[in-house]
Parts: C-alpha cells; structure tokens; sequence
C-alpha cells in the first residue's frame, strides 16, 4: 500500500457520486472505503438485508467481518456501495460503512490497538499514513454526520485518484478544520457524546446551506 487519499462530504449523495466514479475509473471495489453516520444514508434506497442473507463471498468483497455487522446490508447497485452494512464504532455510534478502513478500525478497537481518545476511525487512519491533525477531522466530520471515502493507492496512481475526488464535491479540509476550532473544538473524543439523528441532520444542513 503507497497512499491513502480521503475525502470528507457533508452529503452521502456527494460521497456516493465520488465512489461511483472512482468505480469507473477503475479503481479496485477493494480499495475504496466508505463510512458514514447513518443518518446520512437514503432509507428510500437502501434495502436491508438480514445478516443470515450474506453469502461468504459478500462478507469478504465487503471488508467487513461477519462479527462486525450489526443490521444486514444496504443493497445500493453493485460495487462499494452495495457492501454498506451498519457496525458501531467508538465516538461515531453505530454507521454505514464498507470497505478496509472500516474494518481495520474495528479490528483496532476489538484488539485494543487504539487507546486513549484515539477512537477506531482515527487510528486506523494514522496507522495508515494519515496525520494525525487531519484524521482528528476526518472522524469529527463523520460525528458530526458526514461521510468519508477513502482509498488505498500505489504512490504512482495517486495522482488519477486525487484528480477524480477533487472533482467531487467535497469539504475542504483546512476550512473546516479551522471552523471546528473557531467554536472551541481541538481534537476528535471518541468519550464525546454520540450525535443524533436530529442534530446530524441539522449540522449537514447548516453545511450544505452555506455558499
């Protein structure tokens, strides 16, 4: 594994479309991922599908171990985003997620490999090359009811890769970095008080509002 590139999106729809299109660029299902604070997620296109309905080929393309699903999957058209399945995660509560990072960030808390005020999604971030600063954001924004899409790269497709997300509609990173401190917020607490459905919903309006 060279890179990671990620990207955080205040809307699912905008982080569906950037997964969509990194699938048609022809980047491997395996190494996209994607987590989201469920209330993000459409229940008018997901349709679930009870744990005992996964076949050991869909537990495996997925990333996620059967232990770690907690409500069936989301069947979303193929690919990634029919992967989707709900785990909780420290911090987050429970999520949509697919993919390696989600399942390396529950193999983290599981076997105790983060600790402290790390939370699952952080440390599987750093332990993959991303700093410290920016995954404390990436993590907050998923609290905070984004969604995050990330990928694994080898250092000489990094550049197609960060070309397709950067035509996607994503948050810029310092800008809210800078405004989640500006409101007195310094790093992501996985002991911080798990968002509402109703108070997620509020934040990505109040993001997506804004020009």
């Amino acid at each position: 594994m060279g890179k990671i590139v990620t990207r955080l999106y205040d809307s699912f729809e905008h982080a569906e479309e950037a997964v969509l299109e990194l699938e048609r660029a022809g980047v491997a299902h395996s190494d996209i991922s994607l987590v989201s604070h469920q209330s993000g997620v459409s229940s008018a296109r997901a349709a679930v599908r009870e744990p005992q309905d996964m076949t050991a080929a869909e537990a495996s393309g997925s990333g996620m171990a059967l232990g770690a699903t907690l409500g069936g999957l989301l069947g979303a058209g193929g690919g990634v985003l029919a992967g989707l399945g709900l785990i909780a995660i420290p911090g987050l509560g429970p999520v949509v997620a697919a993919g390696w990072l989600a399942a390396a960030a529950v193999g983290a808390v599981a076997g105790g490999v983060v600790g402290g005020g790390a939370g699952g999604i952080v440390g599987a971030l750093t332990n993959s090359g991303v700093s410290q600063e920016e995954a404390d954001v990436y993590a907050e924004g998923v609290r905070r009811g984004g969604t995050l899409v990330s990928v694994t790269v080898e250092d000489e497709e990094a550049a197609s890769v960060e070309a397709v997300l950067d035509r996607s509609r994503h948050v810029e990173l310092g800008n809210r970095r800078e405004a989640y401190r500006s409101a007195g917020w310094t790093h992501f607490d996985d002991n911080a008080p798990v968002y509402s459905d109703e108070e997620a919903a509020a934040e990505r309006k109040s993001w997506l509002s804004r020009p």
